[in-house]
């Protein structure tokens, strides 16, 4: 195995491991109307896309591999169709977790480095998604076309934004966490610079009256996205003004950030992640 495997196999380990503490008997799959026949699921991990109508059921990313049973109960309580597809938007574990169980009946499409990645964890058996593509890709279901669009590395390499054309909704995976610090997987292709590249391109094509399905958060709109870009901007600026100076990560953690950004803290992720993340992806040339 190559050191970026292991790298990576590394990151999947801790995540399951962090995981594996978590009470998912408690999780309530909460279902959200977003737009026409659009809805997203929200419970543990990645936010859901569901898309339903009279060719079946379509979902975008399936969380935790234990939630599997409450989300399909969800999808039920929505539609009594059948699941067609389940499209990932990257390879983590909260966005694909429930791959094994739904892909028995359902075709898994994504780019193909989340296969690429998937396969290269001693722990995935089955699941892999069937249909690759290198950097987009059609779905006409459900009365509309629905686009998959690979970006290049930022959160990770594998990275795809969706886009229901008829319901004018946008699913962004992990290239936008609503609200607070995003994660960006360094050790999985990801890039700092790249995915703040990404969210900007990104504004410049959704529409202005999209709904935004983000990987984590609340349903949102272009409001928000503006202010996580707003934040990017900022934190990695300050960032990148400490390495021209010379400070250590140490130094900078003391530093901290501005008041107004204490409330993008998650439980998962505190303002001393985020600024080590910036940090180490920041310090690459």
């Amino acid at each position: 195995m190559t050191i970026k495997a292991l790298v990576i196999a590394g990151f999947l380990v801790l995540a399951t491991r962090a995981h594996a503490q978590q009470d998912f008997s408690q999780v309530e799959i909460k279902t959200i109307p977003v737009a026409k026949n659009i809805y997203m699921l929200q419970g543990a991990g990645g936010n859901i896309g569901v898309s339903i109508g009279p060719d079946g059921i379509l979902i975008v990313d399936d969380q935790f591999a234990p939630l599997a049973e409450k989300i399909e109960a969800a999808l039920k309580q929505l539609d009594p169709g059948k699941l067609k597809f389940v499209l990932n938007t990257h390879f983590h574990g909260d966005h694909t977790g429930g791959n094994a169980h739904f892909g028995r009946s359902a075709e898994i499409i994504a780019q193909r480095n989340v296969r690429k990645r998937l396969a290269g964890d001693l722990k995935i058996k089955g699941g892999l998604p069937i249909i690759t593509f290198d950097e987009s890709l059609s779905v006409h279901f459900n009365d509309e076309e629905i686009k998959l669009l690979h970006v290049p590395p930022g959160h990770t390499d594998s990275d795809s934004i969706i886009y229901f054309t008829g319901a004018n909704v946008v699913h962004m995976g992990d290239s936008f966490f609503s609200g607070r610090f995003p994660n960006i997987d360094l050790g999985g292709g990801g890039d700092v610079r790249g995915f703040i590249r990404n969210v900007e391109d990104a504004m410049k094509r959704i529409p202005d009256d999209a709904r935004i399905i983000p990987g984590h958060g609340p349903l949102s709109t272009l409001k928000e996205m503006k202010e996580f870009h707003e934040m990017l901007l900022e934190t990695s600026g300050i960032v990148e003004r400490a390495l021209a100076a010379g400070k250590t990560l140490e130094q900078v953690k003391a530093d901290g950030l501005p008041a107004k950004w204490k409330s993008w803290e998650a439980p998962t992720l505190k303002t001393d992640r985020w600024l080590e993340i910036l940090y180490k992806g920041l310090a690459k040339k």
